[in-house]
């Protein structure tokens, strides 16, 4: 600590004023978590504390150990050069002094890029080599040639560093200009322990600060691998499908997941239901196609004892038991038309009313639906409710057959392979290069469900620790390889073509099943169109 033109006086304060100072700066910083908002109460309690008019906070880059403006109170008009100002004083600098640290510019304000003056240069450069609090009694004698001492009519200035664990961690630098605020050695010691408490607050701030970014990166990186570790694939279309369902999760919206037979569809549901909000409350599927027309009803909504032959005491329904979680409506477009209006009233208002009685009753489900074929189709044809369409498809999710992701392979292979030597007890350590290409060169028309099985049976018949070309068997249905005969292009537009047919001419539906955009279809589409008009 060291004083220039030392004089007499105090700062105002009594000893027990400034502990109960000291100790209120010091429950306010430590409740400040956000390094922004606490950089700015540190300035405005540096002024507050010393009667102080002016002042400028600096801190050091963590990364490049420059030292920055971060706030200014009351000098953003300071007289000074135009030349960026650099005060070599890091220990670690480039010009290798052995005590010097860089004062450069903040990144995001031109404005406090001239805030520091010759004044501030020099006090800032002193305090930061020597690592100690100093005080200009008589800034124009200590600055005679500053013009911002002159023209600002600066009095006095202190100027303290920030040091935590012996490590610079910026300055706080304040000036005055009147007679009645003159700062004096008592000032000074209490900015030394003030700045001794901001230094460890900031630090602990930028602590918080990088552990909260830091968790949320891990958090963002599991949701990302981890949020549905039973749906295996990394391919770009199965990437876009868990964007969606990340977005679907915290909503009640109704989902309809669409797709061909074997893609998985009941395991989205599923996974949307246990990785929402209704995760702790039932969830139900129903295979509307599997329970004959007659009972699907009585099923669904439950029935009073005597509704019918056979009703011989009250049942709830399945929308009931799942009150307050899912309900997955599998193969929806088999749900019979004379159901379709009480499951719209669900959808709708959630009344339900058994099967035989005259009251309704309320319940909370999200409805969860899924389906192989075109509802809009069926909907033309008259063999579905186009308003209960409208309810299901409020957020489709649609899933590409295994064929369009075909890098999923020997993800699912591996998977399925680890399953089955586990319930089968047999030592198989993986898969021959040769089998695992022809399973790569397979149409897969039943999916993930076909290459469950195909890997099941190759692993009973294995007789080796890898399943070999010969164990894969598939029937000559299943064996029909992708035909390969013309030239890249000829392939692709060929392959293009047969996917359209396949959804009827959704460009949307064909796009997504291709693992491309729909822009990149188009665009296909139409340079195809321009080439046969050329012809």
């Amino acid at each position: 600590m060291s004083t220039e033109n030392q004089g007499s006086g105090g700062g105002g304060q009594g000893s027990g004023e400034v502990y109960e100072a000291l100790l209120r700066v010091s429950q306010l910083f430590n409740s400040i978590l956000d390094p922004d908002l606490l950089l700015e109460q540190v300035m405005d309690e540096a002024l507050k504390s010393v009667n102080a008019e002016r002042g400028l906070l600096v801190l050091t880059d963590e990364k490049t150990g420059v030292l920055e403006v971060k706030v200014a109170r009351g000098i953003d008009q300071a007289i000074e050069k135009e030349r960026e100002p650099q005060i070599n004083t890091d220990k670690h600098g480039p010009a290798g002094n052995p005590e010097s640290v860089l004062i450069g510019v903040h990144p995001w304000s031109i404005s406090r890029s001239r805030v520091l003056s010759e004044a501030s240069q020099s006090a800032l450069k002193e305090v930061l080599s020597r690592r100690e609090g100093k005080i200009y009694l008589d800034a124009r004698s200590a600055f005679p040639a500053a013009q911002s001492i002159i023209i600002g009519q600066v009095r006095s200035i202190a100027c303290v560093p920030l040091v935590c664990k012996g490590r610079l961690v910026g300055a706080i630098y304040v000036d005055s200009r009147t007679d009645k605020n003159v700062f004096h050695d008592d000032a000074l010691r209490f900015l030394e322990a003030f700045a001794g408490i901001a230094a460890l607050a900031i630090e602990n701030a930028r602590l918080y600060q990088t552990l909260a970014s830091e968790s949320s990166q891990l958090r963002a990186a599991m949701r990302e691998w981890r949020q549905f570790p039973e749906i295996i694939g990394r391919s770009p279309a199965m990437q876009a499908v868990y964007e969606l369902m990340n977005r679907v999760i915290p909503s009640d919206a109704p989902v309809l997941i669409l797709g061909e037979t074997g893609t998985g569809k009941e395991l989205v549901a599923r996974a949307i239901h246990y990785s929402g909000p209704r995760q702790a409350q039932p969830f139900v599927a129903v295979n509307c196609s599997a329970i004959p027309e007659n009972l699907l009803e009585s099923e669904l909504f439950g029935y009073r004892k005597g509704a019918f032959t056979g009703a011989v005491t009250d049942k709830r329904g399945l929308l009931e038991t799942a009150n307050g979680g899912t309900v997955f409506l599998d193969e929806i477009s088999d749900l019979p038309l004379p159901l379709q209006p009480k499951l719209l009233r669900v959808l709708q208002s959630g009344e339900v009313r058994w099967v035989g009685d005259t009251r309704d009753f309320t319940v909370d489900v999200r409805i969860i639906s899924a389906t192989n074929q075109s509802l809009s189709e069926l909907v033309k044809a008259r063999k579905f409710r186009e308003d209960l369409y409208y309810r299901l498809n409020v957020v489709p999710v649609e899933l590409p057959p295994l064929r369009s992701r075909r890098e999923d392979i020997p993800l699912l292979v591996s998977h399925f392979l680890k399953q089955t030597a586990e319930r089968q007890a047999k030592p198989i350590a993986g898969i021959e290069p040769a089998a695992l290409n022809r399973l790569l060169r397979h149409s897969w028309p039943g999916n993930i469900r076909e290459l469950e099985n195909v890997i099941e049976r190759a692993t009973v018949l294995s007789v080796g620790p890898k399943v070999t070309e010969q164990d894969i068997m598939l029937t000559p249905a299943e064996s029909d390889d992708l035909k390969v005969e013309g030239s890249v292009a000829e392939i692709e537009k060929r392959v293009v073509l047969e996917r359209l047919k396949q959804f009827s001419g959704n460009r949307t539906r064909a796009a997504l099943s291709l693992g491309i955009s729909r822009r990149t279809l188009l665009n296909k589409l139409a340079e195809w169109k321009q080439e046969e008009e050329q012809k």
